[in-house]
């Protein structure tokens, strides 16, 4: 097997996209994430240094990855991350770099992250009131939030898209204002069902808002939703067009409408573990190899068993389905 053949599962499945986390740590505590308090959060020196991660990635890259997402935690509590992204953004076979975050620590850091080559931004923003976001996050903030969206849209990213969890008996009341603040200043958003991610194991199937239900109320408070063309046929997202022109919504199914059969992304954690799915429980210790002597061949033999692995879907359908140990926080969202 040579560098120039796809990184290919045993379905098929071409893998291109890589998420980076490079922190387990977060500003806030969204119960879909992580715990409230007594948070264990992995030592420094257990964590990814820059040069580990740009590694790793180079490896990748010759692999055929091409798309980089940079992923916590929340990101931007790394010190100097803008110099990581000017790091990636630099390897040969990169195309891509986008950056998840809260939005939080955003504002500050907007000039930085534009000169070091960030191409897209996706920012969560699950609600637009200070009260539901205290229920989700368990801490205050949304104005700042709301703020680094508006200020975001200044820097001229490729792209800026919202994502907002869907939660039933929490947010429904959200969806209606979030559709028209997109609307309002031309960002895409996105709908995402409730995952069994969560660090406090309390995620029931009822509380699962489809995607379907939030489309039928958006079409009652704007207009039709028309079918969007499939830019990336790998991409997570159902994407459709207001019928009156004003914008695009998309929805993420992962619990009722599985999108697996076309997924090409892989993940590394913050500590160096590398999944081929987001529900996996099964991981591929890169920081051992980037820690040793190994060379970047065995590195990429690695990631190419971690592919060669990996499932024909995540089974949150199925009754077999077992949920990871570790939360989203501890995975990379």
């Amino acid at each position: 097997m040579t560098n120039s053949e796809p990184l290919l599962d045993r379905f098929g499945r071409v893998h291109t996209n890589l998420r980076i986390s490079v922190t387990d740590r977060c500003n806030i505590r969204c119960f879909y994430c992580m715990p409230e308090e007594n948070v264990q959060f992995k030592p420094r020196s257990e964590i990814l240094s820059f040069e580990e991660i740009v590694r790793f990635t180079a490896c990748a890259a010759r692999l055929g990855v091409n798309k980089l997402r940079i992923t916590g935690g929340e990101p931007l509590v790394r010190s100097n991350l803008s110099e990581l992204i000017r790091q990636l953004v630099a390897i040969n076979g990169i195309e891509d770099v986008a950056l998840t975050t809260n939005g939080l620590l955003l504002e500050d850091q907007l000039q930085e992250l534009k000169s070091a080559g960030l191409h897209r931004l996706n920012i969560s923003l699950d609600t637009l009131t200070e009260e539901t976001f205290q229920r989700i996050s368990r801490r205050t903030g949304i104005e700042k939030v709301i703020s680094a969206i508006k200020s975001a849209i200044a820097y001229d990213f490729n792209q800026i898209r919202l994502n907002a969890i869907a939660i039933r008996g929490l947010t429904e009341n959200e969806i209606v204002p979030l559709g028209e603040f997109a609307r309002e200043h031309k960002l895409e958003l996105r709908f995402i069902e409730f995952m069994p991610l969560d660090a406090d194991d309390q995620w029931e199937h009822e509380q699962v808002l489809s995607g379907s239900e939030i489309r039928s109320q958006l079409e009652s408070a704007f207009c039709t939703l028309e079918p969007a063309h499939r830019k990336d046929p790998s991409q997570p997202a159902i994407d459709y067009n207001f019928s009156d022109g004003r914008g695009s919504i998309g929805f993420i199914n992962p619990v009722t409408q599985p999108f697996c059969h076309d997924c090409n992304r892989l993940r590394i954690t913050a500590e160096g573990k590398i999944r081929n799915c987001l529900f996996s429980i099964e991981e591929w210790d890169a920081r051992e190899l980037l820690r040793s002597d190994a060379d970047d061949m065995q590195i990429q033999q690695l990631i190419r068993d971690c592919v060669a692995h990996k499932k024909a879907g995540h089974g949150i359908d199925s009754t077999e389905f077992v949920k990871p140990d570790r939360a989203m926080y501890q995975i990379g969202g």
